[in-house]
């Protein structure tokens, strides 16, 4: 089990307010921040989603969240875009992963892949 991830980013203050705004969907809200150097993300009090500061960010990472739901997976991806990130793939259905694997993918200020998907089936 993974207790947390941390991501580099270039501009703490920019991409604290980019996933503020895109991780709301999902449930997660800012936990933590340690004066300028790094943030935590997270659901019900603990931080599991961290960013760091690297002035160098050389390769970007994925990071997939789960989402309860398609719809959510949709409110992740307009959300996302709202807040800028590029589009990486639209909501839909993944079938190369399994026949119910529902994601969208973005882009963040920093490059790196960030996903919300679920996997449960679509009842109607």
């Amino acid at each position: 089990m993974i207790d947390h991830i941390g991501v580099p980013v270039r501009d703490l203050e920019k991409s604290v307010a980019f996933y503020t705004k895109a991780l709301a969907p999902l449930g997660y809200v800012l936990i933590m921040k340690f004066d300028g150097q790094a943030a935590g993300f997270g659901v019900g009090g603990k931080p599991d989603f961290w960013l760091g500061v690297d002035k160098d960010v050389k390769q970007a990472v994925h990071v997939a969240f789960r989402a309860n739901g398609r719809a959510q997976v949709r409110e992740f991806y307009t959300a996302a875009i709202e807040a800028g990130a590029k589009d990486n793939g639209a909501p839909g259905v993944r079938p190369q992963y399994h026949e119910h694997y529902y994601g969208a993918f973005v882009h963040d200020p920093d490059g790196h892949n960030i996903e919300a998907v679920c996997h449960e089936p679509f009842l109607g």
